[in-house]
Formats: C-alpha cells, sequence, structure tokens
C-alpha cells in the first residue's frame, strides 16, 4: 500500500503502527467483500445456483463436479499454451468416472420430465459413452426446465463398453432414449436423432452441457419474433465461470475462432444479440422445417466437426440468418465428446474438414470474410460490407421519460434497420437493468462500466474500425472532443437535438436573469467551435439548421425526421371529458415553466367559462414547484409508462403544449399529432414542424390558448375534424421509412 493510501488522521496525529494495521485489515475486508458482491451478483453464480444446491445433496455429482474442474483447468485466458494432462492423470480420471457412474444407480432418485403430446422444442443429445455427464445434463434441464413445451431425445451412438443396457431407463423418466444399432459418428447421430423430433424447433445440446435458467426459452422467443433468423445459439461458459465462446468467427481459409474465449462472459462485447459466422454445435436451434430442408447437417462433414459452420453458410444461402442469443447462456465442458487435441482421436476430423470446408465455400469465404485477427474489431460483427458506428450520449436512451431520450432511440432503431453495426458509449458509464438490455436485444452493444477503461482507451483498441462516430448534445462532444481528435480518422457528427445557445438566450429575455444571459453567450461560442470541428452537425428542423449556418457559416448542417412511429390509427369519436392532457419531462427548465404557466395564467381563464375542466400533467421528474400544483383541478402523475401514456391520450379531450422558451421540435407536440388528441401549442411549442400552421391555430398568449382549449372542450365537430387532420399530418412527415432515409443521409459523407 502506497503511504498516500493511508487516511489522512495517520499522518496528523500519534497513531500506533496497530492502529495503522487494524485500518489497513478493515480496508482489505471491504475490498474483499465487494468483489465477493460481484461475484455473488454475477450471471453465472445465480444461475448455477440450483445446481450447486443439488450437489450438496448428492454426493456422485460433487465427485463429478470435482473431476470436471480437472477436466477444465485448461480452460483459461492462455488454454493454448497448456499441455495435456499425461496420461496416468487422464487414466485416473476414467477411473473416477467409471467408479462413480456405477454407483449412480444406488445413490439418485430418477430425473423425471413431464411428457407432453405436442412438444414445441425437441431436445438432442448425442451421445458416446460419459453416461455421469448425460446425466448431469439431464438434472441441469430437469432444475431449469424451459416454460416451453418440450420433449428430449437422448440417442446412444452404439457406445460398445456399456455395462448396463437398461441404464438410462432406471435412471431417468419421460425421455425418448435410442441406442443406434451401429457406431454412426456424432453427425449421423444428431441427424437420426433429428428425424424422431416432433418438436417445432430442434435445440442441438452436447450431452456436456448444462443450460442455465431461462436459456432455451430465450433462444425459442427469439426464433419466434424474428422469422428471418435461421438459427440461433447460446453463450457458452466453462464450468470455472470464464467464457468459451460468444458466436463463432471464420476466417478466409476457413479456420475459426470461438470469440471471447477465455474472457469474462458478462463483459459488454459479449451481451448483445448479433449476427454471426457460426455458432458451435454444443447448443444451437432452429425451425425443424428448415433442417428438413436442408437435409440435416451435411454427411460429407462426417464424422464431425465444421457441420455446424457447414449448416450456419447454407441457412445464409437460404436467406436467412444466424444470430447469437447472450440470454442464452450454458455451461459447457468443452472436449468431453472429442477431446481438444487436433491430431489424435475424433478431433483430428477437424483439420481435414477445415480443409474440405474452404473448397466447399472457396467463392463465399473470398467474397465475405475476413483473412484474420488483424481484422477482428470488425470481423466480430460480420462486418465486411456493413458500416461501424459509434453513438455517444450522456446515458442509455430512456424513451419513456424524456423526449430527448425518444428521438435518439429513433436514430439507433434507423440505424439498426440499415444494416449499420452500432455501439452506444453511455458518458455517465452506467448499467441501466431496465434500459441497457433493451439496446442489446437491438443489436447493439453498451460499452458501459462493464467495461474496463476510458474513451480514448477503447478509440485507441477499436477506433480503426469505425466509419462514424454520432455525439449527441453540445456538452457531451466537448467532453470527449480530446479523444475523438486524436483518436481515430472517423466521420464526426454532432446531433445537436435543439439549438442550446438560442434556447438560453430566450430563457434569458424571459426572465432577465444576467446570469443566464452569460449561459447562452458561452454556449453560443461552445456550439460555434463544435460546427466548425465536425465533419457534419445534425438537427430536427430547416429553421434551426439555418439558424446554425447564419452563426457558424463554416459548418456542415444536415436535418433529420425528428421522431418516427411505426402505425397511424384516426379516432372517430371525442370522448366525452374536460381533461387537458400536458405530457413533458418537468426537470427541464422550459417545461417547468410551461407548466407553471399553464395552471397559474391559463387554467384560471378556461374555469370562468369551464368550471369543470381538468389539467393533467403527466411525465418523469415533477419538481418541487410542479409537485405543489397538485389539487383537485390539476393531477400531477409523475413518471408513468408508455401504456398508462397512451391510455391518457386516449381518454383526455385536448393536449397542450404551452412553452414560452425552448429550441428545437418538440417530441410532446408530435406524440400528440401522432395520437390523434386535438392539440393547443404556441410558437415555440410548434416551431422546427413546417406546415403545422396549416392544421391548426398557433396560441401566442395565455388569452388565445383558452380559447382554443375552450373550443375543443365544447365542439365535437371540430374535434373530430382536427384529430383527423393531426393524424394525416404525422403520418405524412413522421413515419419510420422517412426517419431512416433522412438519418443515413445525414451521416454519409
Amino acid at each position: 500500500m502506497r503511504e498516500s493510501d493511508l487516511p489522512a488522521a495517520s499522518i496528523a496525529t500519534d497513531e500506533t503502527p496497530d492502529d495503522i494495521h487494524l485500518w489497513k485489515l478493515r480496508r482489505e475486508c471491504r475490498e474483499l467483500s465487494t468483489r465477493l458482491a460481484a461475484i455473488e451478483n454475477s450471471t453465472i453464480w445465480r444461475g448455477t445456483a440450483p445446481l450447486r444446491a443439488l450437489i450438496e445433496r448428492l454426493p456422485w455429482l460433487a465427485r463429478m463436479a470435482a473431476i470436471a474442474r480437472r477436466r477444465t483447468r485448461r480452460a483459461t485466458p492462455h488454454a493454448d499454451e497448456v499441455i495435456a494432462a499425461p496420461r496416468e492423470l487422464r487414466q485416473h480420471i476414467a477411473g473416477l468416472h467409471a467408479r462413480t457412474a456405477h454407483r449412480v444407480e444406488d445413490a439418485v432418485e430418477p430425473i423425471t420430465f413431464q411428457t407432453v403430446s405436442s412438444p414445441r422444442v425437441s431436445i438432442i443429445i448425442p451421445t458416446y459413452g460419459q453416461d455421469d455427464y448425460t446425466l448431469r445434463c439431464l438434472a441441469s434441464l430437469a432444475l431449469h426446465a424451459p416454460q416451453t413445451p418440450f420433449e428430449i431425445i437422448v440417442m446412444d451412438d452404439a457406445y460398445p463398453d456399456r455395462a448396463d443396457p437398461a441404464f438410462f431407463a432406471k435412471h431417468v423418466r419421460g425421455i425418448e432414449f435410442r441406442r443406434a444399432a451401429h457406431n454412426l459418428g456424432f453427425l449421423r447421430t444428431c441427424n437420426a436423432a433429428a428425424e424422431l423430433a416432433r418438436g417445432d424447433y430442434l435445440f442441438f445440446l452436447n450431452n456436456d452441457t448444462e443450460p442455465m435458467p431461462g436459456a432455451i426459452d430465450a433462444l425459442v422467443a427469439l426464433l419466434d419474433e424474428t422469422p428471418t433468423i435461421g438459427m440461433t445459439g447460446a453463450k457458452l461458459i466453462y464450468p470455472n465461470g470464464t467464457l468459451q465462446e460468444a458466436g463463432g468467427i471464420v476466417w478466409r481459409d476457413a479456420s475459426g475462432w470461438n470469440w471471447g474465449r477465455g474472457q469474462n462472459p458478462e463483459s459488454p462485447e459479449y451481451n448483445y444479440r448479433r449476427d454471426v459466422d457460426y455458432i458451435s454445435g454444443a447448443a444451437i436451434m432452429l425451425r425443424r422445417t428448415l433442417f428438413e430442408s436442408l437435409h440435416g447437417f451435411d454427411e460429407t462433414f462426417a464424422p464431425a466437426y465444421y457441420e455446424d459452420t457447414d449448416l450456419a453458410f447454407r441457412i445464409r444461402q437460404a436467406g436467412l440468418r444466424v444470430v447469437y442469443e447472450p440470454r442464452a447462456a450454458v455451461i459447457h465442458y468443452e472436449g468431453i465428446s472429442h477431446g481438444t487435441d487436433e491430431a489424435t482421436g475424433g478431433k483430428a476430423h477437424q483439420r481435414v474438414n477445415a480443409r474440405r470446408m474452404r473448397e466447399q465455400w472457396a467463392e463465399v469465404l473470398d467474397q465475405d470474410y475476413f483473412a484474420g485477427p488483424d481484422d477482428l474489431p470488425r470481423a466480430r460483427d460480420r462486418a465486411m460490407h456493413r458500416r461501424i458506428i459509434l453513438v455517444i450520449d450522456h446515458y442509455v436512451p430512456e424513451p419513456d421519460r424524456d423526449a430527448g431520450s425518444r428521438t435518439i432511440m429513433g436514430v439507433l432503431r434507423s440505424l439498426v434497420a440499415a444494416n449499420w453495426v452500432v455501439k452506444f458509449w453511455p458518458q455517465n458509464r452506467l448499467y441501466s437493468p431496465v434500459y441497457t438490455p433493451v439496446l442489446q436485444d437491438m443489436g447493439i452493444e453498451v460499452i458501459d462500466s462493464r467495461w474496463q477503461g476510458d474513451l480514448e482507451d477503447w478509440l485507441l483498441a477499436r477506433g480503426d474500425a469505425l466509419d462514424c462516430i454520432l455525439v449527441s448534445r453540445p456538452a457531451v462532444a466537448s467532453a470527449y472532443l480530446p479523444a475523438l481528435m486524436a483518436c481515430t480518422e472517423a466521420r464526426l457528427c454532432l446531433y445537436g437535438h435543439d439549438l442550446h445557445g438560442v434556447r438560453l438566450h430566450r430563457q434569458a429575455e424571459l426572465t432577465g436573469d444576467p446570469d443566464i444571459l452569460r449561459r447562452a453567450e458561452t454556449m453560443d461560442r461552445q456550439e460555434c467551435r463544435l460546427w466548425r470541428i465536425f465533419d457534419a452537425s445534425i438537427y430536427l428542423s430547416r429553421a434551426e439548421a439555418d439558424i446554425a449556418s447564419k452563426l457558424e457559416p463554416r459548418g456542415d448542417y444536415r436535418v433529420v425526421v425528428p421522431y418516427c412511429f411505426p402505425t397511424f390509427t384516426g379516432r372517430d369519436h371525442a370522448p366525452a371529458t374536460t381533461t387537458i392532457l400536458m405530457v413533458a419531462g418537468f426537470a427541464h427548465p422550459p417545461n417547468e415553466d410551461a407548466a407553471l404557466f399553464m395552471a397559474r395564467q391559463v387554467l384560471p381563464l378556461i374555469h370562468e367559462q369551464c368550471p369543470e375542466a381538468t389539467l393533467v400533467l403527466a411525465g418523469s421528474h415533477p419538481t418541487t414547484k410542479i409537485l405543489a400544483l397538485a389539487s383537485p383541478n390539476i393531477t400531477v402523475t409523475g413518471w408513468i409508462d408508455d401504456k398508462t401514456l397512451h391510455d391518457l391520450y386516449q381518454t383526455s379531450r385536448a393536449a397542450v403544449v404551452p412553452l414560452r422558451y425552448g429550441a428545437g421540435v418538440k417530441g410532446k407536440t408530435v406524440e400528440a399529432l401522432h395520437e390523434g388528441l386535438p392539440l393547443t401549442v404556441t410558437p415555440i411549442g410548434a416551431e422546427g414542424i413546417e406546415g403545422l400552421d396549416a392544421i391548426l391555430p398557433i396560441c401566442p398568449d395565455a388569452r388565445s390558448i383558452a380559447d382554443d382549449l375552450l373550443l375543443l372542450l365544447r365542439d365535437d365537430r371540430v374535434w373530430l375534424a382536427r384529430s383527423h387532420a393531426q393524424t394525416d399530418f404525422a403520418r405524412a412527415h413522421f413515419s419510420e421509412e422517412a426517419m431512416r432515409e433522412s438519418v443515413i443521409a445525414a451521416l454519409m459523407p
């Protein structure tokens, strides 16, 4: 420990060496507690809890766990440098396996599965001896049984040394056990078992695996929701907790890599869905009809190796995708079936089939695959013909909490839909258990605190692979500008959201606050500097781009569609209520000011003629001033989810956006247009939306706002006409296709 690590008091007082030693011990205890908590909160530890409990109850499983640890010591970050165990040790382990397998009869109650008449998944487990591992696999399936109806087919490849032919019948209930008449080899055993399957999906599972909770259901869900995916597979983890594979990479010479081998399975680069070259056949799932249409694994690769790689290539050839699903985790005792020495045993076929794979797929490999590890940052994302973009924002988007997040989420969805590889860097580096998985499921790598290092480190390691970097907000761009300038040649684009300087000037003019005016002038200088440096600056309306161009003519300004929606549904009647809805994130000063203005100056004017009218202030982060508005006539909801918000739009009579200052296109305005809820809006609320004044009045003051709302509260005919006009306007301006096209055009040189 360095002297500077000691508490300040130990230098300034007369503490004894024992006191200092005690302090050191306490600090070490805290550090160890932190590490222990990290382990206990990890996916691998939580997922294996039921299996550890089973091991404690069953001595034979405990013995096999010890054997497994010895067998997998080579599964480390330096696995390729470790030689095989001496022959004597291998013989000793084999003897232990034989003895523990023999004792299973007396030590274990039968593993029982409920049979189903119509399974959705057929779990196919090929075996050749190693009954202890097969039982371990079945025990894991019993403990972590999927919610999806399933059947299990265990296919024994005519193992010659089986002492008890009825072994599985005695110790497992509810599975289909078949024994081949003669030795088929691994590949043909899988094909033979698949012919027995009844499920919609085939899940090929090695016998030396242990699926973790939810693994099978995650694979089923992905195939259910995405018809364009032909095959998916699991994250493979060694029993010691390190990663074995997060999808596979194939090089141009047909050699393969297990991506992530020996690394931390919780790292962000292994925890997002992505298209992969192949997935190891230890845990893969595909539709039975697809497998049958492809005539199963190609027996050219018999008895084993490269059959899974070839299958992935044929699935892509059929126009479907091969996708890695990190939510599905499977523990794999690699090498139990065929060993790991490529020069001997079944593993020797690996080199032979690699040559065969190269010959069979030469044209595809030459056109679509990288030569070797120098291109790893692009190869792991199958980015030979795709663009890679890094998006930086202050935190992971929370689209149900603020409009800025909503528009950034639209950008991310547009990029994914355009087949770009998307990386996301949150400035606060926080993993959000609610919002981060949403991006990861979209196929976006979220580089948060799970990746050790700062942005400069990441760019130095991966910046050469980037085609573009999109930075959201001037403050974020300014903070990262030195690293961006020094560490990458990628195209730099600024996503401004709105003109921050203009917004602050308007606030200063409204409030007369000199401090806000000074902040506005500082922001003007900051934005102008960024506009000069960045290759392109993106705004949400032509009006904003024109203002920026006048302030700094040397910039390149692009315009994108700010929001988009998948569907548009018109309204057929006006609700019989007098509820006025204002939606906003109230931590944003312009929104707080607008709510106070609405409650204090507009609502009293409405109550003069319609005393039953009520106001709902819906949105996140209500300030103390907003909370104080709550009364019989004013409801403050706080944060609400999207469904509740949609329900409010459906049951309210009118929407209002009473902003007095601000800048940019307002998400709350666009949202009301999409929902077809007739809208009353100020000039600031309507800013940037060309043509809006043709379908509804723009109300500049409290009196005109109140009058327009009173009209909407009373006249059903006007209400329906405005509602239909708004829906038509939204459909014409805010479609997903329009946003995608505008985003891609803005990012390109």
